[in-house]
């Protein structure tokens, strides 16, 4: 019996699977995307109890998911929290500092997934100087004590 054969019992009938096999993560609405914009996705892994990339921006928005372990992440303007794995984050890019994306974890690596829309001709990641990062401290949410 051949794929196009339907045998005797008819056609296949098609999964209907599709309809319920979505899962939402996150909506979001950036605030720009840089005109031409290329799209990169990368994953990223950091050791038990590394803090991650130090303070950065990227040239446009990023959306990301935790695969493994407990992001600490930090933004601009909001404070800080874990992103567990399995939940989705994003975060605007372009001026915006990108403070904190550390494995909150010391006893387990940390693995995430991001897909970021990148300025054409600029890095799709900065890191921000000392002198900016006093510069700008009152854009910085309240640290927990």
């Amino acid at each position: 019996m051949s794929d196009s054969d339907p045998g005797p019992a008819g056609p296949k009938p098609r999964s209907t699977a599709w309809q319920t096999a979505l899962t939402m993560l996150q909506e979001a609405e950036p605030p720009f995307i840089p005109q031409g914009a290329h799209v990169m996705t990368v994953v990223v892994e950091f050791p038990p109890g590394d803090p991650g990339t130090p303070p950065h921006r990227h040239s446009g928005p990023a959306f990301g998911y935790v695969l493994e372990g407990e992001m600490l992440l930090e933004v601009e303007g909001e404070p800080e929290r874990v992103v567990p794995a399995g939940e989705a984050f994003w975060e605007p890019g372009g001026d915006v500092i990108h403070y904190q994306d550390g494995n909150n974890r010391d006893d387990i690596p940390l693995r995430f997934i991001v897909t970021m829309l990148c300025e054409p001709g600029r890095p799709m990641l900065t890191l921000v100087d000392e002198e900016e990062l006093a510069r700008r401290k009152d854009r910085r949410a309240p640290r927990p004590s």
